[in-house]
């Protein structure tokens, strides 16, 4: 992943391919198209990470169900307008796909860069057990003056560093990422169930603090 654009996002996971390609959006003629993959964690559960593939890298009218991939690319966001309100909407953005045979127990199926900015105050807080958690939204530029904006979610030590973040503080992120479902109210007697997708962060760095920053004692 030499390409100078794409240095501040970089995703590699693998996984089985198990659903259907569905259709997104077109762009200049290219056809953009869905697909859910899911990935292995170690603790025996996964993660459904949903794909967007462009038609010109793969045949998105053929079956690939029960298929195993790598895929190199980047994780994206963009916002969906639906209830009278916008949605941010994320997925992978497949660069390079690889077709492979096995996934071995050793590989590293699920990971992730990002060098960005923080663009909300962190959210800081503690489980019932005690379990410190903070939860940062990163602002990753892409060409063209677009941004993709990425949850993450620091815990214990990272999360404690994260708490003295502020808005405009450059750092630097290595996780994975994460699926999780949890049920959206939608009336009083209405809720329906939603994935929701965030970066479980392993490693935290600071790269540069907002210039109007007050020192930390």
């Amino acid at each position: 992943m030499t390409d100078k654009v794409i240095e501040n996002n970089q995703v590699v996971i693998m996984g089985e391919i198990v659903s259907d390609f569905s259709f997104s959006h077109e762009i200049f003629g290219e056809g953009f198209y869905m697909v859910e993959v899911k990935v292995e964690r170690l603790s025996d559960s996964s993660d459904i990470i949903p794909l967007m593939v462009s038609e010109r890298l793969i045949d998105v009218k053929a079956d690939y169900r029960g298929q195993l991939i790598m895929v190199t690319g980047q994780f994206r966001s963009y916002n969906r307008h639906e209830e009278r309100k916008n949605r941010l909407v994320l997925s992978v953005f497949a660069r390079e796909i690889e077709f492979v045979d096995e996934i071995e127990e050793s590989a590293k199926t699920n990971q992730i860069y990002l060098d960005g900015y923080i663009c909300k105050e962190p959210v800081y807080r503690k489980t019932p057990l005690g379990r410190e958690i903070a939860d940062l939204l990163l602002a990753v530029n892409r060409p063209y003056g677009k941004s993709d904006y990425i949850p993450c979610i620091c815990w214990g030590r990272n999360a404690r560093y994260a708490n003295h973040f502020h808005v405009g503080t450059r750092c630097e992120i290595f996780g994975r990422i994460q699926s999780r479902e949890y049920m959206k109210k939608l009336s009083e007697e209405q809720a329906e169930k939603r994935i929701a997708y965030e970066v479980s962060v392993s490693k935290l760095e600071l790269l540069e603090e907002p210039e109007d920053t007050p020192l930390h004692a």
